[in-house]
């Protein structure tokens, strides 16, 4: 094959997807297709018993509803486009719209970081000083809350896809990814791109490393806390209002850590086991976590099972 012209501007990109691996890409498609309805259904229906269930307008179900909105929009901004490189392998894709599907995911990422410290931040004021919750989280807080979640993962991406846009492109334009992956992308690039690398750094510490450790510190004062409750009972109930809450978080961040924080060098996987590798992961990221968020908050919270029995109650009724 003739290798591209390094002097050509790249206006658009291939993404390979699993085109190296035919025999994977039916099973997915499937697969994917079958966990992104889930992801529809199960956070919209939870979108929709916070707004119409009168008991669940609280702080801790806002941040639900946000949290299951942000699901819908960060997988909206990239499934699409990873099942139907299933169906056109070596998909083309300008360069445009991978800018704006790469800004998406990013702030979506970005927003969901913050917005799981906002949550942490909640149970803490609810376990920890319940009198004072009231007070401390009024609509006057927990609404400008969320909304800063947003404002900075927004504004974050806006300045990664800013950075990311400038570089020049002008040799290889093949991205051995689902999706316009941002360091997928940097590799590509024929300039210095130690500016990206930095903010990229500076990026993982606020988005990454200081919202975990404001978690973990809100979680030492939670679980001490609770041990202090004196009935076996009671702590089960205090431990349960923030247990969901605290599985997410492990997941989210355990695959973020895993995906960003694991050693690229020295693998003992061979080269095409690696690069299905480094696919999967970011595939098991973006599809499996916002699929099991609504299910875990679910599965462990009786309010949200009533509200869901209820709104079918009331379906059927108006039949």
């Amino acid at each position: 094959m003739e290798k591209p012209n390094q002097t050509t501007p790249v206006v658009g990109f291939i993404l390979l997807g699993l085109s190296a691996h035919p025999k994977l890409e039916k099973m997915f498609f499937v697969l994917i297709l079958l966990m992104y309805l889930v992801i529809l259904l199960c956070n919209g229906v939870l979108i929709l018993v916070t707004i119409l269930d009168s008991c669940l307008h609280t702080p801790m179900y806002f941040f639900l509803g946000n949290l299951s909105f942000l699901d819908i929009c960060y997988t909206t901004s990239s499934i699409p486009l990873v099942l139907d490189g299933f169906l056109t392998p070596r998909k083309t894709i300008p360069f445009s719209a991978c800018a704006m599907q790469m800004f998406l995911s990013f702030a979506m990422a970005g927003t969901e970081c913050v917005l799981l410290s906002m949550m942490a931040f909640d149970r803490y004021v609810a376990i920890c000083n319940p009198l004072r919750y009231p007070v401390v989280m009024s609509k006057a807080a927990y609404v400008p809350m969320a909304a800063s979640s947003w404002a900075i993962g927004c504004a974050a991406s806006a300045i990664h896809t800013t950075l990311t846009a400038q570089l020049p492109f002008c040799g290889d334009n093949i991205i051995n990814h689902f999706t316009c992956e941002i360091l997928a992308i940097l590799k590509l690039a024929c300039a210095d791109i130690s500016i990206n690398v930095i903010s990229m750094g500076v990026t993982n510490v606020i988005f990454l490393g200081i919202p975990v450790l404001f978690i973990s510190f809100s979680y030492v004062f939670i679980i001490a806390t609770i041990l202090r409750i004196p009935s076996a009972e009671g702590r089960k109930k205090a431990f349960s209002t923030c247990s969901a809450h605290l599985t997410v978080v492990i997941i989210f961040y355990g695959t973020l850590f895993f995906m960003y924080g694991k050693p690229k060098s020295k693998d003992p996987l061979g080269t095409d086991e690696q690069d299905l590798t480094d696919k999967l992961i970011p595939l098991f990221y973006g599809v499996v976590t916002p699929m099991l968020n609504p299910i875990i908050y679910s599965l462990r919270n009786k309010d949200v099972k009533a509200a869901v029995r209820n709104l079918v109650a009331q379906k059927r009724v108006s039949q």
